[in-house]
């Protein structure tokens, strides 16, 4: 299968070496090199497109290839703008079923055998992720990359995994607060963010931040009848009930979960049978997890400053 892959950045080469190993053809294209023209030609001779650019110029291009009929794999967040959230729903209506969008982390082993856990006494829950920006990868800047600009940056959009994790574990959420922290050298970027949320008879909030000197990944569910605590960055995950605590061995290696959703996505693309993961983020049924982030993003109260260096 031929795949266009749009984006060479980080997680677009890593999509390009992985539909390699998957034995699809793979085209890279650099959009900061070939631009919206150089990207709608490339399209020509794809059966299926990898949109892996920034976030706020994906619609054109998701647009570009649902009119050639083109399933696409689009990178999180969707949008940041509840209104480019429905406009893309509109245009890519009649490939989203054949479409995915990149939540590679409902493929983890650990959020699979949270949704499939019995959660019908969780009444609270909270999930938390962080790391020190300035340590994520060598010969990286933060000032540098998409993350540091206001339109389609900060730290909500950039690791909305775990808020997509909350609506696939409680669905139904809905947004009841934003608070975020600013930064001086960088207007509109929140570099933490703290998301308040409710369902039907369960609250709960969503952290999430730039600042902290060692990688933290949390999810605890509380219950009147268990607890989840998983601690993903150990990859310590703990169920307590009545009977007392007991540990899950849910081993992972990391480029797995992207290896198994382009799997699925090739699969999907094509109309063959997937893995039969009921987490499979298809575009039409992620659309409710897009909508939240979006609604998130535009809720950001921005109550103080971190005055740490971010370079």
């Amino acid at each position: 299968m031929r795949v266009l892959v749009i984006g060479s950045g980080s997680i677009g080469r890593r999509h390009h070496d992985n539909l390699q190993a998957l034995g699809a053809s793979s085209r890279l294209v650099s959009w900061r090199e070939a631009g919206l023209g150089g990207a709608l030609a490339a399209m020509t001779d794809a059966e299926a497109v990898v949109v892996a650019t920034a976030t706020d110029i994906r619609l054109p291009l998701i647009e570009a290839a649902a009119a050639r009929g083109l399933p696409v794999y689009v990178e999180k967040p969707l949008a940041f703008r509840p209104e480019e959230v429905e406009a893309i729903a509109e245009v890519a209506a009649p490939i989203a079923d054949r479409s995915m969008l990149g939540l590679m982390m409902r493929y983890h082993p650990a959020v699979r055998a949270l949704a499939a856990a019995d959660r019908s006494d969780v009444f609270q829950f909270a999930l938390t992720i962080g790391h020190d920006v300035t340590q994520w990868r060598a010969n990286w800047r933060f000032s540098d990359s998409y993350a540091a600009r206001a339109e389609g940056g900060g730290v909500l959009l950039d690791l909305c995994h775990e808020l997509d994790i909350a609506a696939c574990l409680v669905p139904g959420l809905s947004v009841t607060r934003v608070e975020s922290l600013g930064h001086p050298a960088y207007p509109g970027i929140d570099v933490a963010s703290r998301i308040s949320l409710r369902g039907q008879g369960v609250v709960g909030d969503v952290s999430m931040d730039y600042l902290t000197p060692k990688l933290h990944r949390r999810t605890m569910l509380r219950g009147t009848e268990r607890t989840h605590d998983f601690d993903f960055a150990a990859q310590a995950y703990r169920v307590t009930d009545a009977f007392g605590p007991h540990d899950l061995d849910l081993p992972l290696e990391r480029n797995a979960m992207f290896l198994d959703a382009m799997r699925d996505f090739l699969a999907l693309s094509q109309g063959k049978p997937t893995s039969g993961n009921p987490l499979m983020p298809r575009l039409d049924l992620c659309l409710p997890s897009a909508r939240l982030v979006a609604d998130a993003w535009s809720q950001r109260a921005f109550i103080g400053e971190i005055t740490k260096e971010i370079p």
